[in-house]
């Protein structure tokens, strides 16, 4: 997977949308105001920091060696997952995917409405 593909997965989601709030070479990606994924951009092998339940960050990272604690992070809600073939590309959108909900669980019951949750 290379970036543009990632990128065009990452705004897939509803609402999802981009920002360099820290620099031009990070692309955050937020739904709501909240991030859900961060990209290096000058990362090589391209890498994701992703949000997931603490627990099963620990079963992926004791399972992948390409996911690790979330760089730059809260170690324990985020992961850095590198994309670099080990890990199979429906892995990689089922963990964007989570996070994503994960960060939508948080708004409120009206703005999960409004971003068409089910609740």
């Amino acid at each position: 997977m290379k970036y543009t593909e990632l990128k065009s997965l990452l705004l897939s989601f509803n609402e999802a949308v981009i920002s360099f709030p820290f620099d031009d070479k990070t692309a955050v990606f937020k739904v709501s105001n909240k991030m859900f994924a961060l990209v290096g951009l000058e990362s090589d092998p391209l890498a994701v920091n992703l949000k997931c339940d603490p627990e099963d960050a620990l079963i992926l990272r004791s399972q992948f060696d390409a996911i690790r604690p979330g760089y730059h992070m809260n170690k324990e809600h985020w992961n850095t997952v590198t994309i670099n073939g080990s890990i199979e590309q429906g892995l990689i959108v089922k963990l964007i995917e989570d996070s994503y909900m994960l960060v939508v669980r948080t708004l409120s019951k009206k703005e999960q409405a409004r971003l068409g949750i089910k609740q």
